[in-house]
């Protein structure tokens, strides 16, 4: 009898868990990451992709920007209400009409970090989860003809790094201003 019992709980024991759903378990979201290469590699394509899903808060540093598309992006999330800051390098300021003034004139806070030989950092930083890096110049010429590498991470631990180090260097930076001829 005991045999017959022992079976029978077997039994349904593998039915049970057959047919029963498994248990969702809370999991921490995963972190991804992609990496894009150039020339025509898709690089500008997917940082505007990935500008276009911003809800709060872009940032920006940038050695060389010059990327109409890229500018167009920024000024889209701007419109949307995304907060976005600016960190540029410091010849940005001499060009005649560089993305600093068309984002200033804008109205997207921009800024010039003066403090270093070259301000070479190509970072963006997105909603406090994305980082967007690599050694891709925001610019037309790193899309086209330039080899470059572009790296999309989605990690809110080093997001947080990045935005770290995009505040002490918009503490040390110049606020941009276009002078006018008066």
């Amino acid at each position: 009898m005991k045999r017959i019992s022992t079976s029978l709980f077997v039994f349904n024991l593998i039915i049970w868990m057959v047919f029963s759903p498994l248990p969702i378990l809370p999991q921490e979201k995963t972190n991804t990451w992609e990496v894009f290469f150039s020339p025509n590699g898709g690089c500008t394509k997917a940082i505007v992709r990935e500008l276009n899903k911003g809800k709060s808060t872009i940032l920006v540093q940038a050695y060389s920007f010059t990327s109409a598309p890229i500018a167009k992006a920024l000024l889209n999330a701007h419109y949307r209400g995304v907060k976005v800051e600016v960190i540029l390098d410091k010849s940005q300021r001499t060009q005649k009409y560089s993305s600093a003034t068309f984002l200033f004139n804008a109205g997207i806070p921009t800024k010039i970090d003066g403090a270093h030989t070259i301000a070479h950092n190509k970072v963006m930083i997105i909603d406090e989860e994305i980082v967007i890096t690599g050694s891709f110049n925001f610019t037309k010429a790193a899309e086209g003809n330039n080899a470059e590498n572009l790296l999309i991470i989605h990690d809110k631990k080093l997001a947080s790094l990045y935005t770290k180090e995009w505040q002490d260097h918009a503490q040390h930076s110049e606020i941009y201003f276009v002078k006018t001829g008066r």
